[in-house]
């Protein structure tokens, strides 16, 4: 048992008979009033994510997690097949357990997150950012970069990200993977 002193990203709770993940929180010390916990969960079940508040001093049950890593290696249909670096065992996870699905390359390497009671599968973490290669994007216009403006732009894995202009097919760029935008061109 835990309380909400014990609050962090990433930790993984028991709440509504459903396994969570905490992705925010914010501790609240109001003027007047109690303290509280502002969170916001995310179902490693269903990925449906929740806003909810704790009181100060809350019992919380967390969940003992594990976390390996492993290499992604291809795509079948809505099944990802991942092998685990060390023991080359392999797992297949189902698209919707994933958070970027779009922006995985073969061979990146993810870190996947255990439930250590009944070894399931709760979540994939994704690199802060991968380089991929833009494989279409329309030509830009000569004179258009006085402002912030972009385009979208297809990616070698299908994804499409907006980015500016000047970007061209065949140019690699960093995306970053928890918001699913341009980071910066990758000179070669």
């Amino acid at each position: 048992m835990a309380s909400t002193s014990d609050i962090r990203k990433g930790l993984c709770i028991k709440y509504n008979h459903d396994i969570f993940k905490i992705i925010e929180f914010l501790h609240v010390k109001p003027g007047k009033g109690p303290a509280f916990v502002r969170t916001k969960l995310k179902s490693v079940t269903t990925g449906k994510v929740i806003d909810n508040t704790f009181s100060a001093g809350h019992k919380i049950v967390d969940v003992r997690v594990e976390t390996r890593s492993y290499q992604y290696l291809y795509a079948e249909g809505d099944t990802y097949h991942f092998m685990n670096t060390d023991d080359y065992n392999q797992i297949t996870l189902e698209k919707s357990s994933l958070d970027a699905p779009g922006l995985l390359k073969e061979g990146v390497i993810v870190k996947i997150m255990f439930n250590t009671e009944d070894s399931m599968p709760l979540s994939v973490d994704m690199p802060a950012s991968v380089v991929l290669e833009v494989a279409y994007a329309e030509p830009g216009v000569k004179g258009n970069t006085a402002t912030n403006a972009t385009k979208p732009a297809t990616m070698e894995t299908g994804a499409t990200v907006n980015v500016p202009l000047f970007i061209n097919e065949g140019d690699k760029i960093k995306v970053d993977t928890e918001k699913g935008a341009y980071m910066e061109r990758v000179k070669e």
